[in-house]
């Protein structure tokens, strides 16, 4: 067992114990009720009474039978006057022990039945069988599990997760458990680990540039904000950092701005090319890049530039993890001519610009210019999944479609209804 677990187990019986004694502990004390404070008071009235009957007996005034009758009859008057003390049994100690006992014995006796408590008792097994070697494996003392660890796989990731959460603030262990994620090709879980390890160390750009590239590639080579922020401070620090400069000039290239990604590539090439050795490879290697670009801004000219804009009573029904699809399809149905598939977060303040082109077809043979070269009449969609889903689901958000003219350049497109 644990240090955590004992020390977990421990403060519940304290505590219980607490709440018992002081809930139970006035009922099991007893109460003693003494109230005496009319007491001189009687008996000072008795003396009195007492002296007068003397009195009247020495003067002959009442006889010795009435000077009897009333002298008792003052006496039965004082102890009927007086209050006694009133006390209730006090409970022993070994009956206050029982019913302390019971009161633990029903706690534990609920938690274990109100709820199904399987998946916390697994929690504590893998704990106890596989925590050291998840702890190893995340503080780098060993690479790969053992053979008998490795074979309950569901066990060690509980125990990584859980000794990752303990440790909160060590940045390495994160960064160790993105790997284990994207083992598993758990793209949100990996980027949320990779986001908390570049929360802790900001400053260090091994984590940020990582965080980074995992974000692109997840995106389907899209830079969102978040991912572009972390590269251009990255950048601040060091404006030759050939990774971050790489990554701009494939963000923007896939963001269809090909001015910009070419002053990235040129930047790029420079720094390669200022450095001693052989460097023939790698400026071959951005050549091609540039021609590529170059390739993808001709064909970018040819197509769509739209403008897309949401209407703002829809706004509030917008989540962060919604995705914004753009298409150009046939009116008479069949797979799209040129998609794109954007994260809401992209979209400022409700708008959006982009184009829709050749170099977004989904099937090498079926692009806009084949679609415009046969005559098909198109339409250009936008509509906002909430799933993520390319298929239309009901909630979605979705605008009227614009049917597109023969050499048509640009259009706008208003979300402004929901899907049925």
């Amino acid at each position: 067992m644990t240090p955590t677990l004992m020390l977990f187990f421990t403060l519940c019986v304290l505590l219980c114990v607490l709440l018992a004694w002081v809930v139970i502990f006035p009922w099991l004390k007893g109460r003693a009720v003494v109230d005496n404070r009319l007491m001189s008071v009687n008996v000072a009235v008795f003396r009195e009474r007492i002296a007068e009957l003397d009195e009247d007996k020495a003067a002959g005034v009442i006889d010795e039978q009435s000077y009897q009758a009333q002298t008792a009859s003052l006496k039965r008057q004082l102890l009927a006057a007086q209050t006694h003390a009133e006390t209730h049994q006090v409970v022993g100690r070994v009956p206050r022990l029982i019913v302390i006992v019971w009161i633990l014995l029903l706690a534990a006796l609920a938690y274990l039945l109100v709820g199904d408590r399987t998946s916390v008792y697994k929690l504590w097994q893998a704990q106890a069988n596989v925590g050291q070697v998840a702890d190893d494996l995340l503080t780098g003392k060993i690479d790969t599990p053992p053979e008998w660890a490795a074979k309950d796989s569901a066990a060690l990731i509980t125990a990584m997760q859980t000794n990752v959460y303990a440790h909160a603030y060590d940045a390495n262990r994160w960064m160790r458990l993105s790997e284990l994620f994207s083992a598993l090709q758990a793209q949100p879980q990996m980027l949320e680990a990779l986001a908390r390890a570049h929360r802790l160390e900001p400053d260090n750009h091994d984590i940020a540039m990582t965080y980074a590239q995992a974000s692109f590639f997840a995106n389907n080579g899209v830079l969102d904000g978040v991912a572009r922020d972390v590269v251009t401070n990255v950048l601040k620090a060091e404006p030759n950092h050939e990774g971050a400069q790489m990554l701009m000039v494939m963000g923007e290239t896939r963001a269809g701005r090909f001015e910009i990604a070419k002053a990235w590539l040129s930047k790029l090439r420079s720094s390669i090319a200022a450095k001693s050795g052989d460097r023939s490879e790698a400026l071959a290697s951005l050549d091609t890049l540039a021609a590529n670009i170059e390739e993808q801004a001709k064909k970018a000219v040819q197509g769509v530039a739209v403008s897309i804009n949401i209407a703002p009573n829809l706004m509030p029904q917008i989540g962060e993890t919604d995705v914004l699809f753009v298409s150009i399809s046939d009116t008479a149905g069949g797979a799209p001519y040129a998609v794109k598939r954007l994260p809401v977060s992209q979209m400022s303040g409700g708008t959006a610009t982009l184009t829709l082109s050749d170099l977004d077809a989904m099937l090498p043979e079926r692009t806009l210019s084949v679609g415009r070269a046969a005559g098909v009449q198109l339409a250009l969609n936008a509509r906002i999944s909430h799933s993520g889903s390319a298929m239309s689901e009901s909630g979605d958000l979705a605008a009227n479609p614009v049917i597109l003219g023969d050499v048509q350049t640009s259009a706008n497109l208003t979300i402004s209804q929901v899907v049925p």
